[in-house]
């Protein structure tokens, strides 16, 4: 559902919809117009504040308390604490409150200290300086003190502060250029231009004069369209958008048209949906299991309740008898009170405080991504960057890789390789013959582009133009591509400019020679040039052009058109008209492009190569050794992107290629080559499995292929779903090329996996704006902190330098995730369920009077003291196989895919052996109890002796059992472990040892040390803790002897390695001692 327009719905209605118009009127400088000009109706719009904060010091308590409470487990809680509170319970209303409040408060801290860090970044933005021209001054204020009308003065290399019409600029031609790298992703320089009504206004003094209008649409989040009329209207390249940088341009002035939360970015900004790990998933629906159980405990225990009292002996024995009040209360009323009490007396199964430590488990293990030192990236002085934590353990289960090719897979740094001119081949510091055509290719590729000159400078955090620490000159460009020719190639009055955009893929420029001729030079892509030229060498260019393309070079066509005097003006007719348009202003100049750049004559190619980065191709061989499907979405044309899908190793001399392209839908239907592509790849015509015979395939489709696939078929539906047979043909490839794709393409493209019937885990990477849609519609996006900008990176989930580093984030930070986040999970549950057993048990024994069997203090610190050290440390730094195995062994990551530690046999088989073990301590207890008097002078202990006993077993044993588990010890685990149990016992002995004075009474008086004293006693902890965990170590035992995992036989391979290097270097110590000694002896 869109809340914003239902928002801006209500906004109209409370309004009053007569009041609401879709434009407003701008008044420049504030200026109220003259009287009897028109009617003057002040207008109130917001401040320049940005807020991207969450809470305010007013609504933080009652709003984060909203929010936390809308989770089941925080919520049951709660409830279960109400019930506490209303009816008379066996247990404290302490036991639920304090841990229920330790998880809130934890919680809340967290939160509290992240939004703090985002008031704090709005609060650096909306303190900026800016300088306001008033009353023929510039004065310096605040950027939240901005209002809508008023003329600001912005000087180079300074963020635009909110949405701006361009007024003039310090150029002679009203020109000023900007980079919008924090808005698109694009670092490269993109040309405005002034109003013409204005451009002659220099000084303040002249804005002073200024009065005038300007009339605008209402805010829309449509970044590269605009509608306002200011003398004539005006378009997309008289708009400056808040937060791009102006570049090469001493200074500029414009007027504000939209401020704080209505530009065109707060407008634009996307607020990422929660993504959910396949862990707390399973997290949540194991919680919902136990909180079946739960219910059917007490509804066990309230049935056994009231058959064991139809006795009424035995419902009303002497020492308990029942008043008045309580024998005249409805059964249903006293049952469903009892109900809850046994939910209160049980509810502790339910293991709260698992959320709270799997948050500091998450937040905690962030760090060591960036802190990891091989994720360093010296070139840019970068590390790794964790924007969530909350996906860490995904990072574990990936299926799917999604990667971007300019940038991520190549270093998007171009160098200017060749040249064709009338099919002849020209490389760098060529000599050519001087003949026509070349001269006019070169004069094309020296005019048709927007280099200019620039020093040093900083794009977006990044340091260009410093050669040896020496700052130099260096070409700056709207296209990467243009500055490579240019750099290669080292008098014409340039006329109009017709800009490059993304749907025609060319741009052009008219321009006029010293003698009077005009021309036009056009460059683009072949597909965009090919149709509209009439002349030339064409098939020896095309020829060229894809070879070029084989190569994996980027190509671009030149061609050019000799204007008359007529055609110029008729062309100047036709973009003017277009310029001057009020409405559909962006198609009639479409329509105008279409008409004026056509009939060329084709002057030849040139191509550049964008080199792979350094260890591209190892990464992609490591990720497809460790089970994923590697798939590369980029807009290049097919052949230059499938070279480097080659170079990249993403195919292999061996792979036999599926061509999926408009070539090959046009000479056969759609339908018939999906099937044939569906016989061809060996998949049967009815199953949806994937044939294991068959991993040599790779895919190839266009964009234009793809909109046919996903679109629905409704003219005839006997041809079934191209969707599904897509999806057939795509699993029985290892690796798929997606080329000439937009920006919406590459989302559609993971949505459709992520939507399959296997729903795997998916994986986006990419450094561009165009890159951001796939980044957050994936489980997982990973920004690259490359030469576009930051908007990738600060968009995604996850950055680092350079697409090398993905390997190690996967294949060694993913594994120890899931590896660790498993077992926490799985731990927690079995601890919960040792725990609360007994207590169930224990209900047989008392007559079901709800008489717990733990003392208050041991229920409300078991899961917040004594047992969630270990595990969180575990969590943190277990290492069950070296890092440096991991990297060398990609397939083991397969042994975690499918989230098979948290599958259902696993899960059941640890909640059997909790049930086990409570088993074990419960009536291992009862029978030396029933058996034995423990004191010397034959005293028998009591019921919260008893407990006590249980308890103690039960620490002992759930700690030691995560000791097991331990691979990786060092001195924080044995500090840990062992420090636990200590704490443990000194707490016994001091909780039951001293008369605490805010106790109105103390039935653990002496219980712990009076147990402590018994030999007996002594002697059943540890046989139970023994009979406890012999079971789970026998099986361990023999499944690593009989069906040993791969994980399990590099674990005992590193043992063996390991104690044989220890014995070598014993003996050779012995040996060189033994020589020594020989050497000395008289």
């Amino acid at each position: 559902m869109d809340f914003s327009s239902i928002r801006k719905l209500i906004t109209r209605w409370c309004a009053g919809e007569e009041n609401w118009v879709d434009t407003r009127t701008v008044y420049i400088g504030n200026k109220e117009p003259p009287p009897g000009a028109e009617a003057y109706i002040p207008q109130r719009y917001p401040d320049n504040r940005i807020i991207s904060s969450k809470y305010t010091f007013w609504n933080f308590v009652p709003k984060n308390l909203f929010e936390q409470f809308r989770r089941i487990a925080n919520f049951y809680f709660l409830i279960i604490f109400l019930v506490q509170l209303i009816i008379d319970t066996p247990t404290s209303p302490i036991t639920s409150g304090l841990p229920l409040f330790f998880v809130i408060t934890v919680t809340a801290i967290k939160q509290g200290y992240e939004d703090w860090l985002r008031h704090k970044a709005d609060n650096a933005i909306n303190q900026c300086p800016v300088h306001e021209v008033q009353h023929g001054k510039v004065i310096r204020k605040q950027s939240r003190k901005l209002r809508v009308g008023d003329v600001v003065l912005i000087k180079e290399d300074e963020t635009f502060p909110c949405d701006l019409i361009l007024l003039s600029t310090s150029r002679e031609d009203g020109t000023c250029f900007v980079t919008t790298a924090s808005l698109d992703g694009e670092s490269s320089h993109k040309t405005y231009y002034a109003v013409q009504d204005t451009k002659a206004f220099i000084t303040e003094e002249d804005f002073d004069t200024l009065q005038a209008s300007i009339e605008c649409e209402q805010p829309q989040p449509d970044l590269y369209n605009v509608f306002c009329v200011f003398f004539r209207p005006l378009g997309s390249e008289n708009l400056l958008l808040r937060g791009a940088t102006l570049k090469n341009t001493q200074h500029i002035y414009a007027v504000a048209i939209y401020t704080g939360m209505e530009t065109k970015m707060a407008l634009n900004y996307q607020s990422k949906s929660q993504k959910r790990s396949a862990v707390e998933k399973s997290m949540n629906a194991y919680l919902i299991v136990y909180l079946c159980i739960l219910i059917s405990k007490a509804l066990i225990n309230t049935v056994l309740k009231y058959v064991w009292q139809a006795d009424p002996d035995k419902d009303e024995p002497f020492y308990n008898q029942k008043t008045d009040t309580e024998r005249q209360r409805h059964i249903l009323i006293r049952a469903f009170t009892d109900f809850l009490a046994f939910m209160v007396l049980f509810n502790y199964i339910i293991p709260v405080s698992m959320y709270v430590t799997v948050e500091m488990q998450k937040f905690l293990g962030s760090y060591f991504i960036m802190w990891d030192d091989e994720m360093f990236d010296e070139e840019l002085g970068e590390r790794a960057q964790v924007n969530t934590s909350d996906l860490n353990e995904e990072l574990g289960q990936v299926e799917y890789v999604f990667t971007d090719k300019t940038g991520t897979l190549t270093e998007n740094n171009m160098e200017f390789i060749e040249c064709c001119v009338d099919g002849y081949v020209y490389v760098p510091d060529a000599i050519c013959n001087g003949q026509e055509s070349e001269e006019l290719f070169f004069r094309a590729l020296c005019l048709c582009h927007t280099v200019q000159v620039k020093e040093e400078e900083t794009v977006d955090g990044i340091k260009m133009g410093i050669h040896q620490n020496k700052a130099t000159s260096f070409y700056i460009s709207s296209s990467p591509d243009e500055v490579a020719l240019v750099e290669g190639m080292k008098r014409f009055e340039l006329l109009e400019v017709l800009t490059f955009d993304s749907v025609r893929r060319r741009m052009s420029v008219i321009v006029r020679s010293t003698t009077g001729e005009y021309y036009l030079f056009c460059k683009g892509a072949d597909s965009s040039i090919f149709p509209r030229v009439i002349s030339g060498k064409v098939e020896q260019v095309k020829a060229r052009v894809e070879h070029n393309a084989v190569e994996g070079l980027r190509t671009l066509c030149v061609a050019y058109r000799k204007l008359s005097v007529a055609q110029y003006e008729e062309t100047c007719h036709l973009l003017n008209s277009a310029k001057l348009a009020l409405q559909d202003r962006d198609r009639k100049l479409a329509e105008a492009y279409d008409l004026i750049e056509k009939d060329f004559v084709l002057l030849g190619a040139t191509a550049v190569e964008d080199r792979l980065q350094d260890k591209a191709a190892d990464t992609i061989e490591s990720l497809q050794k460790a089970g994923m499907k590697v798939w590369v979405l980029t807009g290049d044309k097919m052949e230059t992107a499938a070279a480097t899908c080659y170079a990249s190793k993403l195919f292999r001399r061996s792979t036999q290629i599926l061509e999926l392209t408009t070539k090959r839908t046009e000479e056969q239907s759609l339908h018939d080559v999906l099937h044939l592509l569906r016989v061809g790849a060996g998949i049967p015509t009815h199953t949806h499995t994937l044939s294991a015979d068959c991993v040599d395939y790779g895919l190839i489709i266009d964009g234009a292929t793809l909109s046919a696939v996903l679109k629905p078929s409704q003219e005839d539906s006997s041809q079934g779903n191209y969707k599904e047979i897509f999806l057939e043909i795509c699993r029985n490839c290892s690796a798929v090329l997606c080329c000439r794709m937009a920006p919406l393409q590459k989302a559609q493209i993971v949505k459709l996996i992520k939507s399959s019937p296997e729903h795997p885990i998916t994986l986006a990477i990419g450094d561009g704006a165009n890159d951001v849609s796939m980044i957050l519609e994936a489980h997982v996006g990973i920004g690259i902190m490359g030469k576009e900008g930051r908007q990738a990176a600060r968009n995604s989930d996850y950055a680092i330098p350079k697409f090398k580093h993905l390997k190690k984030m996967l294949l060694v930070h993913g594994h120890y995730y899931y590896i660790r986040i498993s077992e926490l999970v799985q731990y927690f549950f079995y601890k919960n369920v040792a725990f609360i057993f007994p207590q169930f048990l224990y209900q047989f024994f008392c007559g079901f009077s709800q008489q717990p069997l733990y003392d208050t203090a041991y229920l409300t610190l078991y899961n917040i003291s004594f047992t969630s050290l270990p595990i969180l440390l575990f969590s943190l730094i277990e290492q069950h196989i070296n890092m440096d195995i991991l990297k060398k062994d990609p397939s083991l990551y397969r042994d975690i895919a499918k989230n098979s530690l948290l599958r259902w046999p696993i899960f059941i088989y640890w909640t059997f052996l909790g049930v086990f073990d409570a088993i074990v301590f419960f009536f291992g207890s009862y029978f030396l109890f029933n058996n034995s008097t423990f004191t010397s002078n034959g005293q028998m202990f009591g019921n919260w002796t008893f407990g006590t006993l249980v308890f103690t077993v039960l620490v002992f044993t759930v700690t030691l059992k995560l000791a097991l588990d331990t691979h990786y010890w060092t001195w924080i685990n044995h500090f840990v472990i062992w420090g636990s149990l200590l704490f443990f016992v000194i707490f016994s002995l001091l909780w039951g040892g001293i008369i605490w004075p805010f106790l109105n009474y103390q039935r653990m008086y002496y219980v712990f040390i009076q147990m402590l004293s018994s030999g007996p006693a002594w002697l059943s902890i540890i046989l139970l803790i023994v009979i406890s965990l012999l079971p789970d170590v026998v099986k361990k035992v023999v499944c690593r002897a009989l069906w040993p995992t791969t994980t399990e036989r590099i674990q005992v391979g590193e043992h063996t390695h390991t104690h044989t290097q220890t014995h070598t270097n014993t003996h050779t110590h012995i040996m060189h001692r033994s020589t020594c000694l020989h050497l000395h002896t008289p």
